[in-house]
């Protein structure tokens, strides 16, 4: 998708989250919407859901596509995002060392952290795509501000 296009998007959603979240006070009921409204809006995401921390493995949580793995241990995109802390953008997931494949078809991937309200990293929202280098700058800075209005 074309820069201007793709941002112009990601602003009305948003706004469209935005105003969603605020009629629900419930964690998982906001995610389960985040990733329906994301999944019918942004065409070249193929698989988008959350996965939860817990302790050293993360349970897949609220996500609208194809069957997740129910649980990630050890490796891959999403538990590196939350041990760096940090967004990240994967132009093809066979060039990721140690990136689980729970379908083969996910070409390429963005793994985004939320946080609490003190700043923990509780979850990820993880995105895929059957396209190589379907992500980049303005997904990241688009999706971190679509997670931090999970924040209680």
């Amino acid at each position: 998708m074309e820069k201007g296009k793709k941002e112009g998007r990601y602003i009305r959603l948003c706004a469209q989250i935005e105003d969603l979240l605020v009629k629900s006070p419930d964690q998982t009921a906001r995610m389960s919407t985040i990733a329906a409204v994301l999944i019918h809006k942004m065409e070249y995401f193929f698989w988008c859901g959350f996965y939860r921390v817990d302790g050293q493995r993360l349970i897949v949580g609220p996500y609208q596509g194809p069957p997740a793995c129910q649980i990630l241990e050890g490796r891959g995109v999403c538990l590196a995002a939350v041990q760096q802390n940090q967004t990240i953008v994967v132009p093809d997931v066979h060039q990721f060392p140690g990136h689980i494949a729970c379908d083969s078809r996910s070409l390429s991937e963005i793994v985004v952290p939320v946080r609490n309200a003190q700043g923990e990293v509780i979850a990820v929202l993880d995105v895929d795509s059957k396209e190589i280098n379907s992500f980049d700058e303005t997904d990241a800075h688009y999706l971190e501000k679509i997670v931090a209005l999970l924040k209680d």
